[in-house]
């Protein structure tokens, strides 16, 4: 089992930048993927970035690509994501989630196993 908190929400103006984490806890030794998903009101949830196990490989939805980083701390158990020239439209609960299956499609939702309770990120314009 892993437990998964985010924090680093809040509220900033268009053109400015957060950092969010998600610290894991519990069965991580084996190592994980992680991702990044946001859902707005009245919109499904979707998928902003991900970082693949072991080679830590990257992954963005063209929204975010060129704005967003994700990075991880294998050492503090932390997953970061980085975002930078923030619009309006990024405005969103973010959830951060992990997986361990090979092979796993981690730009999905069913890539993930476990997810964090979310936290408000928005945007004034």
């Amino acid at each position: 089992q892993v437990q998964l908190v985010e924090s680093g929400g809040g509220l900033v103006q268009a053109g400015g930048s957060l950092r969010l984490s998600c610290l894991a806890s519990g069965r991580t030794s084996s190592g994980i993927h992680a991702g990044w998903f946001r859902q707005a009101p009245g919109k499904e949830r979707e998928f902003v970035a991900a970082i693949r196990r072991s080679t830590d490989i990257t992954y963005y939805a063209d929204s975010v690509k060129g704005r967003f980083a994700i990075s991880r701390d294998n050492g503090k158990n932390t997953v970061y994501l980085q975002m930078n020239s923030l619009k309006p439209e990024d405005t969103a609960v973010y959830y951060c989630a992990a997986g361990a299956k090979l092979g796993a499609l981690i730009t999905t939702a069913q890539g993930y196993d476990y997810w964090g309770q979310g936290t408000q990120v928005t945007v004034s314009s």
